[in-house]
C-alpha cells in the first residue's frame, strides 16, 4: 500500500527506495528483541476501502496472526499477518470482481484479504538467484504494509488472469491504494494445476505480460510431464525472466508448516458499522462507474470507455484534454488510445504527461475540429509536439498552412496524378485496393493538405465511371 506515509507497525518511511541500504529502518522493524509493533490506521482504513470495492464481507473484529518461516530477509522468523481460522479472520472475506476478456464476461471469486507486512528484499549481486556466490539483504522495505489478495481458482486461462488483474489494478487506482509505476508495488503469485496434477505456486511475479509467459511455460512444462507419465510435484517455483523458464525453489508448505498463532503483541481491534459506512460514503468513483459515465455522458461506445477505465491515468488524462477542446468525444478518445499512446514508450501511461501534456493534444483536436489540419496531420504532429515542438511551430514547418477543402481544387490535382501514372488507374480498375496509390500521390501533391476521405471518395468516383465507360463501350 504505496500510500501509506510509514510502515504498517513502526515510524519508518515507506518511501525506502531510494534510501541507502539498511538505513530507513528501526527496532519494530528489524525485529529486535524487546521492540513491540503498533498498527498503522490507516493501513486498516485503506484495506476496508479495497473489501468494499471488491464487494466484500467486513470482519467486525480485526485480529493478527504470526507466520512462522525461516528466510533470510525476514529477520523476525515469522510474519505478521492475518489468518481465517478457528477464534481469529482476516479483514474481509467471500467477495468477486467481475471483468472481460474479448467480450465475454467473467467473475473472479476472492476468497480473502488479509493485511500483513513485507519482509527485506535479498539482492544477487554475483548473478541469478541460482548463479550467485552469495547474496545481499536490504530491510529497507521490511515492514511495509502489503494488502494480500486471495482469489479462488476460477481461471482456466493467461487471458482470463491477465483481464482480471488488470480490473484489479484499476480498481486499486481509483481508490488511491499503490501507485503501481513503482518497482515492487505488485506482485503476484500464481497457483497452476492441471488434469489433476499437483499444485505448484509460481512467486512473486511483478509483471502482468511476464505473469502470462510464466503461465503459459509452467501450463505446458506441467502438461508434458503428465504425458510422458510422470508425477507434478508440489512445489514453489519462481519464474526467470531472461531465459523465460521457471525452476525449482523449495518444496511447497502446508498451512501446518507455517504454525500460525495468534500475535500476543497486538491486540485485537473492533470495525464498527459507523466506519464502515463512514468509508463506504468516502469511496472515489471506481472504474465500472466511471465507465457508466463515459458512456452517458461522453458517449463513448462501451469497448472504448472499457480501454480508458482500465487505467485510471489514461482515463484522467482523457478527460483533461476533454476539459479544453470541443471536438467529438469518441474521435478524441480514439486518438488518445490508438496514435497518442503508440508514441509512449512501453505504451506507458505514467509518462503520457511526461512526454505530451493534455492541452498539448487539446489544442491539436481543435486545430481538427476547426478545419485547419486533418487527420493525417495531426497523427503526423503527434511526434513533433513530443520532440518539445510548438503546435503552429510544427505546422509551419512543414508547410501545412490550410487544408484545401474545394472539391475543384482537388480535381484538378486528381486529374494530373491520374494522367501522370495512367498503370496505376487500370490497375484501380482491377483491384480497389490499388485506388490508394494513386491517394498516396495525391495527398504528396497537396502536401497532405487535402482530406484523404475526401481524395479517396472523388478518386473511386472517377474510378467507376472509367469503368463503366470501358463496358458500354465493349
Amino acid at each position: 500500500m504505496t500510500s501509506l506515509k510509514t510502515k504498517l507497525f513502526c515510524g519508518c518511511s515507506s518511501d525506502y527506495r531510494n534510501s541507502p541500504p539498511n538505513t530507513n529502518v528501526c527496532p519494530v522493524c528489524l525485529g529486535l528483541p524487546g521492540s513491540l509493533p503498533m498498527i498503522n490506521k490507516k493501513a486498516v482504513e485503506k484495506a476496508i476501502q479495497v473489501a468494499i470495492a471488491l464487494n466484500m464481507e467486513i470482519s467486525k473484529t480485526l485480529s493478527w496472526t504470526r507466520k512462522h518461516y525461516f528466510y533470510p530477509d525476514l529477520p523476525k522468523n515469522y510474519q505478521i499477518t492475518q489468518y481465517d481460522g478457528k477464534g481469529v479472520s482476516t479483514i474481509a472475506k467471500n467477495g468477486y470482481v467481475s471483468y472481460t476478456v474479448n467480450g465475454n464476461s467473467y467473475v473472479a471469486r476472492i476468497r480473502r484479504i488479509n493485511i500483513e507486512e513485507d519482509p527485506g528484499k535479498i539482492l544477487y549481486p554475483s548473478g541469478s538467484m541460482i548463479t550467485s556466490d552469495y547474496i545481499l539483504i536490504d530491510y529497507n522495505r521490511s515492514g511495509i504494509a502489503l494488502l494480500e489478495i486471495v482469489t479462488e481458482p476460477d481461471f482456466k486461462t493467461h487471458q482470463q488472469v491477465s483481464s482480471f488483474l488488470k480490473k484489479l489494478r484499476s480498481i486499486l487506482e481509483h481508490l488511491g491504494i499503490a501507485d503501481f509505476s513503482l518497482e515492487g508495488s505488485m506482485r503476484v503469485d500464481v497457483n497452476i494445476s492441471i488434469g489433476g496434477g499437483k499444485r505448484v505456486e509460481l512467486k512473486n511475479i511483478s509483471s502482468i505480460a511476464e505473469i502470462e509467459n510464466a503461465i503459459v511455460y509452467e501450463i505446458t512444462r506441467q502438461r508434458t510431464l503428465l504425458n510422458l507419465g510422470r508425477e507434478v510435484e508440489m512445489e514453489t517455483r519462481h519464474w526467470d525472466q531472461e531465459r523465460k523458464v521457471t525452476f525449482a525453489t523449495r518444496a511447497k508448505e502446508t498451512e501446518e508448516d507455517y504454525r500460525y498463532f495468534p500475535d500476543p503483541n497486538l491486540p485485537s481491534i473492533e470495525i464498527s458499522e459507523e466506519l464502515v459506512k463512514k468509508i463506504r460514503e468516502s469511496l472515489p468513483e471506481l472504474p465500472d462507474k466511471r465507465k457508466e459515465r463515459f458512456i452517458k455522458d461522453y458517449k463513448l461506445s462501451e469497448y472504448i470507455a472499457s480501454v480508458l477505465v482500465s487505467d485510471k491515468k489514461l482515463s484522467d488524462y482523457f478527460e483533461e484534454v476533454m476539459k479544453s477542446t470541443s471536438i467529438d468525444t469518441q474521435k478524441a478518445a480514439s486518438f488518445i488510445v490508438n496514435d497518442v499512446l503508440g508514441w509512449i514508450p512501453s505504451g506507458d501511461t505514467n509518462e503520457l504527461n511526461k512526454y505530451i501534456p493534455p492541452q498539448k493534444i487539446a489544442e491539436l483536436l481543435e486545430m481538427l475540429r476547426e478545419g485547419k489540419i486533418t487527420i493525417k496531420m495531426a497523427k503526423e504532429l503527434i511526434p513533433e509536439l513530443i520532440n518539445g515542438k510548438s503546435l503552429k511551430g510544427a505546422v509551419e514547418e512543414k508547410g501545412w498552412f490550410e487544408v484545401i477543402y474545394s472539391e475543384e481544387e482537388i480535381l484538378k490535382v486528381i486529374e494530373s496524378i491520374m494522367n501522370e501514372y495512367p498503370e496505376a488507374v487500370k490497375d484501380s480498375i482491377k483491384d480497389k485496393k490499388a485506388v490508394q496509390f494513386l491517394v498516396g500521390k495525391v495527398l504528396e501533391a497537396t502536401n497532405k493538405r487535402a482530406d484523404p476521405k475526401k481524395v479517396y471518395d472523388l478518386i473511386c468516383k472517377k474510378i467507376e465511371k472509367i469503368s463503366s465507360k470501358l463496358q458500354e463501350d465493349l
